[in-house]
């Protein structure tokens, strides 16, 4: 059968700057369909949010799928599913249809997908139970349910309970998902198809890639298990490696901090295994928004078999900072080397009074984009009595950021210098160590809106 399901998944689709991903590899092969005949059913989505191109691509994939098992058990020329293997087709809406038993004929089975009409709500718990039916129990060969689908639940009973009596039964469950009109479960589709669940389900947003994702698990079911697997995987430069888990087959070795090697002398030869590889990233830099994780991975194996990898994106957030007020410009000096000592004339600087410095941070909640907010930072001292005494008003514009929505925006480094000679305090005269008392307010308003006064002209 050779590779028969690969995927990549993340830990999450949201880490804020500098956060940590755990990244999964999956492989699964199973041995040679000419020697291990198999029957396969393809249990196929028709409810009514299939309409139109879903299901055209759903009917072309399918058909390539029948191509590509024939040509692999040899009966291509013949028109037939050779090698003792034979394909079983279900249908399912509101209730399911065996549109053809457990067959060799091509055309028939061809015939039978091409004959699929959309309409009506989804029950999932009929497909997997008319599928389950088809096989017999007395045969020795292999038993394999492709299910696709496009929707959630929306008739029929739990479908969990029926796949899973499927798989109890040595039927191995694969789910290929298009995400709709209606969305997607994936969830389900985890809980449905067969351990581990990483490497048994396929998803995409796109019915033009129906024909592709069948026709990459018709070419892998029909080859033998993999032997000599070669996996390299490169990550983008906004991320590296932080540490790799020992997988459970074959070794890991890490070239530099954002590449690794997965090398597995064999698997699925004998029967059918899975292979799971977990490392972890961390998010370097001040980049924001969406990111690929990949920047490559590339696959190989002695049987030639084709593997492709999803290329995962997580949401980075590196929040929104704002300085309004510069730091003081520094000077540059060079110590030679070998030089005990420096003597660097920094020019000349004023201290007008004692004084202290009260430097402030404040976040500004729900700022939209294109929105510059003006922002007063008032900061008053409190007397013995409890009289609050001004110490100065601060009022600058905040400049307007471009994310997608809605945002906080953090304002730094807010100075006011406080002279010690208007101490209020009540402590040692003329002391410039005696505990101090401040309230800070801050004052925050957009400055652009949507009102605009009426402008409309009369013209008689």
């Amino acid at each position: 059968m050779g590779v028969t399901s690969s995927n990549k998944t993340i830990s999450t689709d949201r880490i804020d700057c500098g956060g940590t991903l755990r990244v999964k590899l999956a492989l699964t092969a199973a041995p040679d369909i000419l020697s291990n005949p198999t029957d396969i059913v393809l249990a196929l989505d028709r409810s009514g949010s299939m309409s139109g191109a879903p299901l055209e691509s759903m009917k072309e994939g399918a058909k390539t799928f029948i191509d590509i098992l024939a040509e692999s058990t040899g009966g291509g020329g013949s028109g037939e599913i050779g090698a003792g293997s034979r394909i079983g087709v279900v249908s399912f809406a509101a209730s399911a249809t065996v549109n053809a038993p457990l067959i060799t004929s091509v055309a028939d089975l061809k015939d039978a997908v091409d004959a699929l009409a959309a309409g009506g709500n989804t029950n999932h718990a009929a497909a997997f139970s008319a599928a389950k039916d088809l096989f017999d129990p007395a045969s020795a060969n292999a038993k394999v349910i492709v299910m696709f689908t496009d929707g959630n639940t929306t008739a029929g009973s739990p479908p969990a309970p029926v796949a899973a009596q499927a798989r109890a039964q040595g039927i191995v469950i694969y789910c290929i998902g298009l995400i709709g009109t209606d969305g997607l479960d994936v969830a389900a589709l985890n809980n449905w198809a067969s351990d581990p669940d990483t490497t048994h389900v396929a998803v995409t947003p796109d019915a033009a890639d129906l024909e592709e994702l069948f026709a990459e698990l018709a070419a892998n079911i029909s080859k033998s298990g993999a032997t000599d697997i070669k996996i390299l995987e490169t990550i983008r430069p906004d991320f590296i490696i932080t540490g790799v888990a020992a997988p459970e087959k074959g070794t890991v070795t890490m070239l530099d901090a954002r590449s690794l090697r997965w090398n597995i002398p064999e698997l699925g030869v004998t029967a059918s295994e899975s292979a799971v590889l977990e490392f972890f990233i961390r998010h370097l830099g001040q980049s924001s928004g969406l990111l690929k994780v990949n920047e490559s991975i590339t696959y190989s194996d002695a049987e030639g078999n084709l593997v492709l990898f999803p290329d995962p994106e997580v949401e980075v957030d590196c929040g929104v900072e704002v300085y309004p007020e510069p730091c003081p410009v520094p000077v540059d000096l060079t110590v030679e080397g070998c030089a005990d000592a420096v003597e660097v004339d920094l020019g000349q600087i004023s201290l007008e009074s004692q004084g202290r410095i009260i430097q402030m941070d404040v976040t500004i909640k729900n700022v939209c984009p294109g929105r510059r907010v003006a922002l007063a930072a008032i900061l008053t001292e409190v007397g013995e009595g409890g009289q609050e005494y001004p110490r100065g008003m601060k009022t600058m514009t905040i400049p307007a950021h471009r994310s997608p929505g809605c945002r906080d925006v953090l304002v730094k480094c807010i100075r006011f210098v406080v002279p010690e000679d208007l101490d209020v305090s009540g402590g040692t005269q003329d002391a410039i160590c005696n505990p101090r008392k401040f309230k800070a307010r801050f004052l925050a308003n957009s400055i652009d809106t949507d009102w605009r006064c009426c402008e409309a002209e009369i013209t008689v």
